[in-house]
């Protein structure tokens, strides 16, 4: 698990993917989002601009990540 500090939080999901390079462009991520292949804290989220706040898990793919506040 990757422990990612974010400097203003909340952040949104389809915000954080990219941010990550998880995804190449927001369209992917939203995309990604929206098919269900992105999980917040160990549920299926699809909701593209989901608030991330710190101690949430996302995982996507084989990745699976930390936010704290940086």
């Amino acid at each position: 698990m990757r422990d990612v500090g974010i400097m203003k939080l909340p952040i949104e999901l389809n915000k954080l993917l990219k941010f990550e390079n998880l995804v190449s462009s927001g369209g992917e991520a939203n995309q990604a989002i929206v098919g269900g292949l992105v999980r917040v804290n160990g549920k299926m989220e699809t909701q593209k601009r989901k608030k991330i706040v710190a101690g949430d898990i996302v995982e996507f793919g084989s990745e699976k990540i930390l936010i704290r506040l940086a």
